[in-house]
C-alpha cells in the first residue's frame, strides 16, 4: 500500500501548497468588483511607538467689548461641524477662540462673535477669532453674488426689472428700482454695493441664472463658494436676507472678498461715493442719487471699500479692505453689535492692528481658488492592481516574479504551478493504485 500512502501524502502537500499561495484580491469600485493581480502576503508592519499623551490645546478667549443687551431672535441652528472644513487654511485656525501670531500685540476688543484679518495679496491670515465658526451673513453675502456674476454679466447691457425682482422682505434695504424700469447692469451693481439693494440682488441673480432665473443664480453662487474653498458657506438667497440653512464664516468671507478685490471693476464700484439712478419716463419714475453706505470709504485713509450688512438673526456684519505702504489687508466680521463701535469702526480697528504687525507674520493662509478640488477618480474598465506595501517590490518586477508572485498580466504565480503539479501527480498515483490487481495468490494479506 505504499502507492496509496504516497498518493495521500501528495494530496496533502497539494492542499497545503494551494492554501499558502495567495489568491487574487478584489477591489470594489462603486457597485462593481474588479479582480486584481495577486501578490504575496505581506507581514504586518511593526506598530509605531505610542505617542505621549498630550492635552487638548487651550482655547484663548477673544478680547470682547461690552455691548448693551438687545432683544433679538434666536440664532438659527448651524449645520454639523465638519473637522476637515475647520482646518482649511491651517490647523491653527481650528479654534472657537483667538488665534494671533506668537509674541504679537493682542487684537483690539470688538463685539463681533467672529472675525479675521488677512493679506489680500499674499493670502496670509494675520489673526482671527473663531475663523471657522458658522454665522449668518446678512448683506455681506452680496459679495458672493459679485464674485460669481461680475465676470458673467456685461455692465453695458440694459435689462428690465420685473415685479418678481421686487419680492423682498418689507422694510429691507432697497435701491428704489421700479418694475418695468430699464437699467444698465452697471447701475444694478452700484445699487447693490452702495445701497445694498435687495431688489438689485434679485435682478442680478436672475440675469446670471439663465433659464433657471434666481434659482440658477443661487446655485451658481454655491458652486463658486465651493470652488473658492468656502466650504462653510451656503447661500439660499442672493441678497443675504435670512433663510433657513444659510451660513458662512469669517474665513470664507475673506476668501470671497479676496476674489472680489482682485477685480478692478469691483474695486471701482466699491470706492464709488455717489451714483445716480436714471429717471424712468416709461413708468413715470424720477431719477435720484444714492450714496455709499460704507463709512470706511470716507473716513479711513487708504480705504478700498467693502460691504455692510444687518439682519435681526445675523446682527451687524462687515467686510472692509484698505491699503497702506503697499500692503493690502481685508477684515471680515460677523455677529457684531453697533455699540460701543459700529461695524465699520470695529473693522477699522482690526485693520489698524493688522497693519501694525510685521510683514510675513501669519497664523494660516487663504487657499487659492480650486486648490481644494479633489482630482477626478479614474474610470475602472478592467482589473485593478493592488499596490504592494512600501517594503515590497511592485508586482511585475524581476524580484517579485522570482519570489513566486503573479505576473503583471494577472496570470498564476509559481506557487500556483507547484500546487497544480503536485496535485496532478497525486491524482495519477491514486488512479494507478486503484487499477492495480491484488496478488492474493501469493498469500498476501488484505489490508486490515
Amino acid at each position: 500500500m505504499r502507492v496509496r500512502d504516497l498518493a495521500t501524502g501528495c494530496a496533502a502537500v497539494a492542499a497545503l501548497a494551494t492554501a499558502v499561495t495567495p489568491g487574487p484580491a478584489v477591489i470594489t469600485v462603486g457597485s462593481r468588483s474588479s479582480t486584481s493581480v495577486a501578490r504575496p502576503a505581506a507581514a504586518a508592519p511593526p506598530l509605531p511607538p505610542s505617542a505621549p499623551a498630550t492635552s487638548a490645546p487651550t482655547t484663548v478667549p477673544c478680547p470682547k467689548a461690552v455691548a448693551p443687551k438687545v432683544a433679538r431672535s434666536p440664532r438659527p441652528t448651524p449645520p454639523p461641524s465638519v473637522a476637515a472644513h475647520r482646518v482649511v487654511g491651517g490647523a491653527a485656525l481650528d479654534t472657537p477662540g483667538l488665534v494671533v501670531p506668537p509674541g504679537m500685540p493682542t487684537s483690539p476688543r470688538v463685539t463681533a462673535t467672529s472675525w479675521l484679518v488677512a493679506d489680500l495679496d499674499t493670502g496670509e491670515v494675520l489673526g482671527g477669532c473663531g475663523p471657522h465658526e458658522y454665522a449668518t451673513p446678512a448683506s455681506v453675502q452680496k459679495l458672493l453674488l459679485a464674485a460669481t456674476m461680475l465676470p458673467k454679466l456685461d455692465p453695458a447691457q440694459v435689462v428690465t426689472v420685473t415685479r418678481e425682482d421686487l419680492d423682498i422682505a418689507p422694510g429691507s434695504s432697497a435701491v428704489g428700482l421700479l418694475p418695468g424700469g430699464r437699467y444698465r447692469v452697471e447701475t444694478l451693481w452700484l445699487g447693490l454695493l452702495l445701497q445694498s439693494g435687495n431688489e438689485a440682488a434679485n435682478a442680478l441673480a436672475r440675469l446670471g441664472g439663465g433659464a433657471e432665473g434666481v434659482t440658477g443664480g443661487v446655485r451658481a453662487m454655491n458652486e463658486q463658494a465651493r470652488l473658492l474653498g468656502a466650504y462653510q458657506t451656503h447661500a439660499v438667497t442672493p441678497s443675504g436676507l435670512d433663510a433657513p440653512g444659510q451660513f458662512t464664516s469669517a474665513y470664507d468671507l475673506a476668501l470671497i472678498a479676496r476674489v472680489c478685490f482682485a477685480d478692478p471693476t469691483f474695486r471701482r464700484y466699491a470706492l464709488t461715493e455717489r451714483a445716480r439712478i436714471p429717471a424712468q419716463k416709461a413708468v413715470r419714475g424720477r431719477g435720484f442719487e444714492i450714496q455709499n453706505e460704507n463709512q470706511l470709504v470716507y473716513r479711513y485713509a487708504g480705504a478700498l471699500g467693502g460691504k455692510t450688512g444687518f439682519t435681526d438673526y445675523a446682527r451687524h456684519t462687515y467686510v472692509g479692505a484698505a491699503e497702506r505702504d503697499g500692503r493690502r489687508l481685508v477684515v471680515t466680521l460677523l455677529g457684531a453689535e453697533p455699540r460701543p463701535q459700529r461695524g465699520w469702526e470695529q473693522g477699522a480697528a482690526l485693520l489698524d492692528w493688522g497693519f501694525a504687525l510685521p510683514r510675513r507674520t501669519s497664523v494660516g493662509r487663504l487657499v487659492e481658488p480650486g486648490e481644494l478640488d479633489a482630482a477626478p477618480s479614474p474610470t475602472v474598465t478592467g482589473p485593478v492592481e493592488v499596490a504592494p506595501p512600501l517594503d515590497q517590490p511592485r508586482v511585475g518586477t524581476a524580484s517579485a516574479q522570482a519570489a513566486g508572485t503573479a505576473s503583471a498580466t494577472g496570470g498564476p504565480g509559481a506557487g500556483t504551478f507547484v500546487a497544480l503539479a503536485v496535485g496532478a501527480l497525486a491524482i495519477t498515483l491514486a488512479i494507478l493504485a486503484a487499477r492495480r490487481p491484488r496478488r492474493t495468490d501469493l498469500g498476501a494479506k488484505p489490508p486490515s
